[in-house]
């Protein structure tokens, strides 16, 4: 027994190896040579202007510099314009943003909705994320003109495509059991959605619509550049006119309201769930 079990120990162990992906050796070799040709010849193709990055260097320098001194006074009437409008952009595109999203999100899950509302739904979310945020500003900065209710419709047409498709995946993804024990009552469509969907999924969506605040914030900054109103708008003048320490307490008061949201969304998620 003792030799049985000596034995037995004396067998070497097995370690698992990963598979590789192309078993063939040359082939293998073959496709790592080229991946790494071709990425030398696309590091090799980017032209730099050497003396442009040295510049570059020297304003980004005056830049941070900023930020040991930034100055809120100089353009603090533009700075409180251009928050209020951010703010303003954020709280409306992201309350208009869920309200649109709720119903695209319930028609684009497959397993509550019909075939031709679900390929409706799906190609409206398809169509809310085709472009960033700054191409759909510039259309309709071209169709309505400069200001905020541009900046208000890109954020907008950003958070139903954000958001519709993952309040759609998660329905998905929901327990069908509580579906089926539901509907099995004798419960209504909406029935349904009251009782078994939307108390699954509730949580997630009071979560990513806090997230979707925080997302809009910073985007109506990035908007605003392109005239889409916003807090962008004078952080671009700030920059063009070398005015670095305006610049530093325009990206300082950004930096806040962001780190406000982040802690007040993450404390919101928390009690939802």
């Amino acid at each position: 027994m003792a030799v049985q079990v000596l034995a037995q120990g004396t067998h070497p162990r097995r370690t698992w190896r990963a598979p590789r992906l192309i078993e063939t050796p040359w082939i293998r070799w073959a496709t790592l040579i080229g991946v790494l040709l071709y990425l030398v010849l696309a590091f090799a193709s980017i032209e730099v202007n050497w003396a442009r990055v040295s510049e570059g260097f020297v304003r980004a320098m005056r830049l941070f510099a900023g930020f040991l001194t930034p100055d809120f006074v100089s353009r603090w009437e533009d700075i409180q314009t251009g928050m209020i409008e951010s703010l303003t952009m954020t709280v409306t595109s992201t309350v208009a943003g869920v309200a649109l999203s709720v119903p695209i999100g319930l028609g684009a899950a497959r397993n509550i909705a019909p075939i031709w509302l679900y390929g409706v739904c799906r190609a409206i979310i398809a169509f809310a994320r085709t472009f960033q945020e700054i191409i759909i500003a510039i259309f309709f900065v071209a169709m309505f003109g400069f200001g905020p209710f541009a900046g208000f419709l890109t954020l907008s047409l950003s958070t139903i495509g954000f958001l519709a498709k993952l309040l759609a995946d998660d329905i998905e993804e929901i327990d069908p059991a509580q579906v089926e024990s539901i509907r099995a009552t004798g419960a209504g469509f909406w029935q349904v959605i009251d009782y078994a969907v939307s108390s699954q999924v509730m949580p997630r969506l009071i979560g990513l619509s806090m997230y979707r605040v925080d997302i809009n914030f910073r985007e109506s900054a990035v908007v605003g550049i392109v005239g889409a109103g916003g807090i962008g708008a004078t952080l671009n003048t700030a920059l063009d006119r070398y005015e670095f320490d305006s610049a530093a307490a325009i990206l300082l008061i950004i930096i806040g309201i962001v780190m406000v949201c982040e802690y007040g969304s993450g404390f919101i998620r928390r009690w939802t769930q």
